[in-house]
């Protein structure tokens, strides 16, 4: 038996299920550095799609509003749970100015739900409308939106043509010069594989001497009319590492510099380097678009709800007309 409070459902007896949590497992990490012992509950992933444009990336602060602060506020409104209990977790720190399709979190909760779709439901009624949450699922106590990421996937996007697409402008970058789309696709192939990209990172005072060294599984220069995509997934990206790739490919496809200038850069291992050829691309134009996970860390608990992908609406039929 379970009783509801709005969206909030309360066990009213004990947790038995795989989803529950012990307390004396390694602690788990939370946004602003601080690491906390789990606390005994339930833990829950959230696929998350959002408008970056009027926000301060991800990671928490109340002024100005970041996306991170808004997703809490809904859930402690949701859950009537404190900010400290919920112990929300991004897959990643998505900078101002920066949109996603799939970002990745999970969050905690002390009891667990028959059924997700009230909350999801819920969260979307409160928060604003360039935040959505795409999916709701339980997840496992081994599942950590960060530590257990295999590879992330970012597009760029780029307008390429005199007059900008007013329909674009929130979410590509407008070049005015022709680019090149085969030398930016002959450059790209550089950044793929195993390198130090130390060259192509910005100094974050949220670092915590992150490995330079990342993989770069595909970097994918697509052409779609006037719009060019480019598509680059790794197992994971310093700050600010694929706005400044994108940044040289721009000059490359401008024909201001070679392609082999990049396998030039990334030998440096210097930031100062990069600076001579190229600035950081604007952030609009980036989405993070899906992340993929350790297979075995998605397998869901025994006994937990199905997943909510949201609900349709439906409109019960009158019995009576309604003009009599």
């Amino acid at each position: 038996m379970s009783y509801g409070v709005g969206a909030l459902v309360v066990p009213s007896s004990p947790p038995t299920s795989l989803l529950f949590l012990n307390s004396a497992a390694a602690p788990v990490e939370v946004e602003d550095g601080l690491k906390m012992p789990i606390q005994d509950g339930y833990k829950w992933r959230l696929v998350l799609a959002y408008d970056g444009t009027h926000y301060a990336g991800w990671q928490y602060q109340q002024s100005p509003p970041t996306i991170q602060c808004t997703v809490e506020k809904a859930l402690t409104q949701a859950t009537k749970l404190e900010r400290k209990d919920l112990h929300l977790v991004g897959a990643s720190r998505t900078d101002t100015g920066v949109h996603a399709w799939g970002q990745v979190a999970h969050f905690l909760t002390p009891f667990n739900y028959d059924n997700l779709e009230e909350l999801h439901a819920a969260l979307n009624g409160l928060l604003p409308s360039d935040i959505r949450v795409r999916e709701i699922s339980p997840a496992s106590a081994e599942f950590h939106a960060r530590f257990s990421v295999k590879s992330k996937i970012y597009h760029y996007k780029i307008y390429n043509d005199t007059v900008m697409d007013p329909f674009q402008r929130h979410f590509a970058y407008h070049s005015v010069y022709k680019l090149n789309s085969a030398v930016m696709r002959e450059a790209a192939k550089y950044f793929v594989g195993k390198h130090d990209f130390s060259a192509f990172a910005n100094v974050s005072r949220n670092d915590r001497v992150p490995n330079p060294v990342k993989h770069i599984f595909r970097f994918d220069v697509k052409e779609m009319g006037a719009l060019l995509q480019l598509e680059v997934e790794g197992s994971g990206f310093l700050y600010r590492q694929v706005r400044n790739m994108v940044a040289l490919l721009l000059q490359i496809g401008r024909e201001a510099i070679p392609p082999d200038i990049v396998p030039h850069v990334l030998a440096s291992r210097d930031r100062k380097e990069l600076a001579k050829y190229s600035l950081s691309a604007p952030p609009h134009g980036l989405c993070l678009v899906s992340i993929n996970y350790n297979e075995s860390h998605l397998l869901p608990p025994p006994g937990c709800p199905v997943n909510s992908f949201g609900r349709h609406h439906t409109i019960r039929k009158c019995k009576v007309p309604f003009y009599w």
